[in-house]
C-alpha cells in the first residue's frame, strides 16, 4: 500500500489534529478526508471514486449517531468491504461488543496524546492492510 486512504468520520478539530500529527510521526503516506456529521458518510461514499482504505469512526458525531453509520455501511453490499475502526471516548465492554457485533473491524478507545496516537495509528494501518 503506497498511500493509506482514510475517511474519518470526526467532528472534534482537536482529534483530527491528533490523527494527523500521529500519521506524520509514523511516516505514514496518507490521503485524510474528514467528515463531521454521521449524515454525510454514505452520500459522500456513493460519489466516491475510490473507497478508502479504511474508515475512522467516531461513535458521538452530530446527525447521525456513529452507531448507526456502521449498522448503515455494514448493511450495504456496496460499502460492507470497507474496513472500519471505531475510534472513540467511549471505552465500556459492552460499547465494544455492540460495535464488533454491527460489524466493525477494530474498536480502538481514542488516545489523548500524540503518543497514543501513534500507537493507535499501528493498528489502524494493520487494519487497512488486512483488507487490501
Amino acid at each position: 500500500m503506497n498511500q493509506l486512504s482514510i475517511l474519518l468520520i470526526e467532528d472534534d478539530p482537536d482529534d483530527v489534529e491528533l490523527l494527523q500529527e500521529a500519521l506524520k510521526n509514523a511516516n505514514i503516506q496518507y490521503n485524510l478526508h474528514v467528515l463531521g456529521e454521521g449524515n454525510t458518510v454514505l452520500p459522500y461514499l456513493e460519489v466516491c471514486k475510490n473507497f478508502p482504505n479504511i474508515i475512522l469512526l467516531d461513535l458521538n458525531i452530530p446527525k447521525l449517531h456513529g452507531r448507526e453509520v456502521l449498522k448503515l455501511l455494514k448493511s450495504s453490499d456496496k460499502f460492507k468491504g470497507i474496513p472500519v475502526a471505531v475510534l472513540t471516548t467511549a471505552s465500556s465492554q459492552t460499547e465494544r461488543d455492540l460495535c464488533i457485533e454491527l460489524g466493525a473491524d477494530q474498536f480502538l478507545t481514542k488516545p489523548a496524546t500524540v503518543d497514543g496516537f501513534t500507537k493507535t495509528v499501528k493498528l489502524i494501518v494493520d487494519v487497512a492492510a488486512a483488507s487490501s
